[in-house]
């Protein structure tokens, strides 16, 4: 059978992985409210004021407008990309395909957009860059406990190329993941975290634990990584205007909206939810992106309107991963560049600065 759209993916990779792989991919924290909601928050809408209650995101097409030519190239922090739809970061690929971090780099490679690499990645920086060497990269950081130890992983970021720092900022200890713990998943026992190593410790250790995140970090650190790298430095998990505005202070380049899909803080806003809000609060001082609950060309076009310079897609690449390595992440990313195409089409949008707030309305539930 065809697979045509990313839920096809999804029912074959759950097929193809075992019981505790596809429990940790897609399992959330605790009764995975926020994980769900993710999703289902694209067909409707909560506003923070409780007087406006719930509405539907429905989209309001504008005809008779020239579409022969559609345009859904964009950049971010001052890079071309092919489309606003790019690979968030996710640690662990090669439970899902053997080459893993490296085949998911060359398929963004291939697909001309932006690839945000994890601390937690099963194969080196230096492997996944020579396995993609021109594509577009940005480093997502777990900050360590020791700081040396991040301190050099920043800079090996960035003198392999990388572009951008993301630090993840939703994580001072991990959610409460009840499958993993169920599944009693040992992630330390069975994967190399060489990135994580002493040069010495590479070539001596055969497993690595996984290291504790620092849960000290807090917004006056950020100018210690500020003195440590040209990198334009991204936050990844803000959901509030009051951290919205924090950001804005300390002078960083974006954020991520993001609830860490679903897997840290449970009951919290779904990203779209929260996206009006923490746009509106940085008053166009620097780009805002998305993830969470990405699954059709239409989510993409929704976050656009509502703000986003660009979404980051999680879970479906590792389906792909998972049904046919990199040509299935390729046809992960073809399938949602294709229905993004088609959503611009049909409402009128021939490029993606054309894609305002005008394009949704919220009928009420």
């Amino acid at each position: 059978m065809s697979l045509v759209c990313l839920t096809d993916f999804q029912a074959r990779a759950r097929e193809r992985l075992s019981k505790s792989t596809w429990d940790f991919i897609d399992g959330g924290a605790d009764d995975s409210f926020t994980r769900d909601d993710n999703i289902a928050a694209f067909k409707r809408k909560k506003f923070a004021d409780p007087c406006n209650g719930e509405h539907r995101i429905r989209l309001r097409p504008r005809f008779l407008k020239d579409v022969s030519k559609v345009d859904t190239r964009t950049t971010i922090q001052g890079k071309e990309i092919s489309a606003p739809i790019c690979i968030a970061p996710m640690g662990f690929h090669c439970l899902a395909w053997p080459d893993g971090e490296m085949s998911t780099a060359r398929a963004a490679q291939a697909a001309g957009i932006c690839y945000i690499t994890s601390t937690y990645a099963s194969c080196t920086l230096e492997n996944i860059v020579t396995a993609a060497p021109s594509g577009l990269r940005w480093f997502q950081l777990y900050v360590q406990p020791d700081r040396q130890l991040t301190k050099q992983l920043i800079q090996r970021a960035e003198s392999l190329g990388f572009k951008a720092l993301v630090i993840t900022v939703d994580v001072p200890i991990v959610g409460n993941r009840r499958h993993d713990i169920r599944n009693k998943l040992d992630l330390k026992m069975n994967l190399l975290l060489k990135d994580l190593q002493s040069p010495k410790e590479r070539d001596s250790i055969p497993h690595l634990q996984m290291s504790a995140i620092d849960p000290s970090i807090c917004w006056n650190d950020l100018s210690w990584f500020q003195s440590i790298t040209q990198l334009p430095i991204i936050l990844k998990g803000i959901l509030t205007k009051e951290d919205a505005e924090l950001a804005v202070k300390h002078n960083v380049h974006g954020i991520i909206v993001s609830n860490h899909g679903g897997r840290q803080l449970d009951e919290v806003a779904a990203s779209i939810d929260a996206l009006t809000e923490v746009v509106t609060a940085v008053q166009g001082k620097l780009e805002v992106y998305l993830d969470g609950g990405i699954r059709t060309g239409n989510d993409v076009l929704k976050a656009l309107a509502l703000g986003a310079k660009c979404v980051f897609v999680g879970r479906p690449i590792l389906w792909g991963l998972a049904c046919e390595g990199e040509h299935g992440v390729q046809e992960v990313l073809n399938i949602l560049k294709k229905e993004l195409h088609t959503s611009m089409t049909l409402t009128g949008c021939r490029s993606v600065a054309e894609i305002t707030q005008d394009l949704v309305q919220f009928p009420r539930l």
